[in-house]
């Protein structure tokens, strides 16, 4: 089970505008791959996939998910001086991101296997990323029923490459964005737009969505949004 740090940015009411440009996104590379501690960097920027059932409005512009080798190590890079201050810089994301509102949560992730883990030929991986910021009546309950339940329905997808699921963690910062208390967020991995949309189109949502209905009560809703998906190499900059 690792611990990871999620940042996302959202768009105040009706705004949309573009994700940060190539050489932002550059920069941003070049500072996660040098960060001690950091075991994996993901980058997700705005992707778009149909659902069945749900409509959430436009994907964030953007969001990171970082996992740190233990809570000791996140807490240095967020912390007063730590590395992911150079995030928030002018000519990274200091002014890129404007009028977006970030926020930033620590979580326990949970890794489930999938039958075929490995991408296809030709792959621009996607995300449906999911986060449920209200608060359970039972979080145990209700963790216990999503385990259970909804898991291995998501397990069974068409053409799903990872599944996980994030349960929050105490933990210390002192990074410029708000920091959140979602209840939960999850992630799903596929090869691509349209293999998410395909798997979003097929029986087993059905079934996802009947399990979604059974949940223990919870109040706060869910938010989905398809993600395209940026592995960060690590340990050497974007430029080499």
């Amino acid at each position: 089970m690792g611990v990871v740090l999620t940042l996302f940015w959202h768009w105040p009411g009706d705004i949309s505008q573009q994700p940060p440009g190539f050489a932002v996104q550059a920069r941003l590379r070049d500072i996660l791959s040098g960060i001690a501690g950091l075991r994996e960097a993901l980058i997700f920027t705005p992707a778009q996939a149909r659902d069945i059932y749900t409509h959430d409005g436009v994907s964030p512009p953007l969001g990171l998910q970082l996992e740190f080798l233990d809570i000791r190590a996140l807490e240095a890079a967020a912390g007063e001086g730590g590395a992911l201050q150079a995030l928030f810089h002018p000519g990274v994301l200091g002014g890129a991101l404007e009028p977006a509102l970030g926020e930033a949560q620590a979580f326990l992730r949970r890794n489930y296997p999938v039958e075929t883990p490995v991408h296809g030929p030709g792959a621009d991986p996607c995300s449906f990323v999911v986060h449920y910021p209200g608060k359970a009546q039972d979080a145990n309950a209700w963790l216990a029923h999503y385990i259970e339940g909804h898991v291995p329905l998501m397990q069974r997808m068409p053409g799903v490459r990872a599944v996980e699921v994030l349960t929050p963690a105490e933990w210390v910062g002192r990074l410029p964005i708000r920091k959140a208390t979602h209840m939960q967020r999850n992630r799903i991995l596929f090869d691509s737009p349209a293999a998410l949309t395909a798997a979003l189109q097929s029986p087993i949502r059905h079934e996802l969505r009947a399990d979604f209905e059974r949940l223990p009560p919870f109040d706060g809703g869910s938010c989905h949004h398809a993600m395209s998906t940026e592995t960060v190499p690590l340990g050497r900059t974007a430029n080499q």
